[in-house]
């Protein structure tokens, strides 16, 4: 009787949960994207195509076009080969300190793109106080090579290797390594396994990775807007960002073109790579009960060297020449112990009201729609495990949607959405709940992927035997799920956190006066001449992602295999 009572119960409250849940979420993730495509295709105008045509025919259209694919497309290439070359090495040989370099390798993606774009100015030019205090620096007047394609194309590459790198060494970890074993013992040497075995067998995972690559570095801002820009070398996100700030709201219809334009490219290599694919599926079994191990042999050390210095020089390097340029008085001035100060540090952390005003919103918004986010993916995912059906499938299907498209794409559609509320007077373009917004659609699916893997692996016997003796589902929901759900719910929590902390993709469209983000206000400094705050600025959010990731590192344990992104 109890557990009849129980169940009827529990079907009310799942009644009464599902709009409360699936409502917000539909509006939140899919809102946006829907607001768009309406705007796209003309939908108030009587559904005319007359702007889309208009716009599609220009030559700043083609050739931000053409920039872009150029760009996008070297830069995967490059992705490919760095983050390929790590995966295979750390994952297949039997190389030292996997876990340090794996570390290494994915600080470049956490880091905001133009941060990567400014550290990197920072050692090459005329200007670079690195150089000038070794003495290697060009003669004055001699040109920034990074404002050039090749310099957009190197800095995707960097940035967006860790892709390829995890995307890869995902699918190394379902190969057998019986097949590897059998080919060794055949008499195959280690190269020829690779080549042979191995590499068709990855195939998959790695073209995987590079569509991934290539719809990231598609809607990079930060990289093509710090190197391009000077150039004159505009690329589809840029021309967007150049639009709406010098024209304003009113080329809102022209600028969701653009935006569409770039999801449709997106998507477009999104199901190339998915034909691809279709082409070359393998049936490997599961996850490989034995690593696979390739001895390197007397090519360990120089390997190992090897891929030090290559971290040394993605890394270190340029993040030494951002630190030097934060220490000095002026920018072009040498390092030395008699120029060093902190004055552009204290300047930026606590005198300047805008920087100061950019930690504080940045914080709060990292922060809240973490917890928000956190709070929402719970119940979703216990819904979508627990209560499978044809909308909550439909749903998952499409949350990806806002996080695959690229930033700006995005932002537009979220300003198209809130510029007025339905039914009221109301805005929220030009303040700092339409950036909320913006990110609450971009992370969700970063929150609730590792929560849904996490409550999929729960035993639902737990959850049954308590409401067969009257627990109601909130109670189930509190005491067993969320308890249980908790460390992939943090693991979660901490990586939108880091992720939302120093975004600028979305919030360069979005910001005004008063709701400045970090990545925004330096971009501003950079623009404006400002390099040594803007290298202090920089310095302190690298510091700060760096001391998040290794507080990760150090709690690793706590949290389930696979949802920390540079863990096995």
């Amino acid at each position: 009787m109890n557990a009849g009572l129980s169940s009827s119960g529990g079907s009310r409250s799942l009644d009464r949960l599902l709009p409360l849940i699936l409502i917000p979420v539909a509006l939140i993730a899919l809102g946006p994207v829907v607001r768009l495509l309406l705007e796209g295709i003309g939908f108030g105008d009587g559904f005319t195509t007359d702007h889309l045509s208009t716009v599609l025919t220009r030559d700043t259209t083609r050739t931000a076009l053409l920039h872009s694919l150029a760009t996008a497309g070297g830069g995967t290439v490059l992705s490919i080969l760095i983050g390929a070359s790590f995966a295979f090495l750390v994952a297949l040989t039997d190389i030292r300190a996997k876990g340090a370099l794996v570390f290494c390798l994915m600080i470049p993606m956490m880091i905001p793109p133009q941060i990567t774009a400014l550290a990197w100015m920072q050692v090459t030019g005329p200007s670079s106080v690195l150089l000038k205090t070794l003495g290697m620096a060009p003669p004055l007047g001699s040109p920034q090579p990074l404002h050039s394609p090749g310099g957009i194309v190197l800095l995707l590459g960097i940035q967006h290797a860790s892709i390829v790198f995890l995307t890869l060494r995902a699918g190394l970890r379902m190969i057998p390594a019986d097949l590897v074993e059998a080919a060794r013992m055949s008499g195959a040497g280690a190269l020829r396994v690779w080549a042979q075995t191995v590499l068709p067998l990855s195939m998959p995972a790695l073209i995987a990775g590079g569509a991934m690559a290539f719809v990231t570095a598609l809607g990079n801002f930060g990289i093509p807007a710090m190197l391009g820009i000077p150039a004159g070398y505009s690329t589809l996100p840029t021309l967007i960002y150049q639009r709406l700030v010098g024209m304003g709201p009113s080329v809102l219809p022209e600028v969701a073109v653009l935006a569409l334009l770039i999801g449709a490219v997106a998507i477009t290599g999104v199901l190339l790579a998915r034909f691809v694919l279709a082409r070359q599926r393998f049936g490997l079994v599961g996850l490989s009960g034995t690593p696979l191990s390739l001895s390197l042999g007397k090519s360990r050390l120089p390997v190992e060297t090897g891929l030090w210095v290559f971290i040394f020089a993605i890394l270190a390097l340029p993040l030494l020449a951002m630190l030097a340029t934060s220490l000095i008085p002026a920018y072009g001035v040498p390092l030395s112990a008699e120029t060093a100060t902190l004055k552009a540090w204290k300047e930026v952390l606590l005198v300047q009201p805008v920087t100061r005003r950019a930690y504080v919103n940045s914080l709060f918004l990292a922060v809240t729609a973490a917890v928000v986010l956190m709070a929402i993916s719970i119940p979703l995912a216990w819904l979508m495990e627990r209560r499978a059906s044809r909308v909550t499938r439909t749903l998952d299907a499409l949350i990806d949607l806002p996080y695959a498209l690229p930033g700006v794409v995005l932002s537009i559609a979220c300003i198209l959405t809130f510029i007025n509320l339905p039914f009221t007077d109301l805005t929220l373009y030009g303040t700092i709940w339409i950036i909320l917004m913006a990110y609450l659609a971009r992370f969700f699916v970063v929150m609730l992927r590792p929560i849904q893997a996490s409550i999929s692996q729960l035993d639902p016997a737990m959850e049954e035997a308590a409401a067969s003796v009257g627990a109601r589902l909130g109670y189930r929901l509190r005491t067993i799920v969320l308890p249980l759900a908790a460390p992939s719910a943090a693991a979660g929590t901490i990586l939108v956190f880091l992720t939302a902390v120093n975004e600028l993709t979305v919030s360069a469209l979005l910001w005004s006066s008063g709701t400045e983000t970090l990545g925004v206000v330096i971009y501003n400094l950079e623009d404006s001449g400002e390099t040594v705050m803007a290298s202090a600025l920089a310095m302190s959010i690298v510091l700060l992602i760096v001391l998040l990731m290794g507080a990760v590192q150090a709690g690793a344990r706590r949290f389930p295999n696979g949802v920390i992104p540079w863990q096995s």
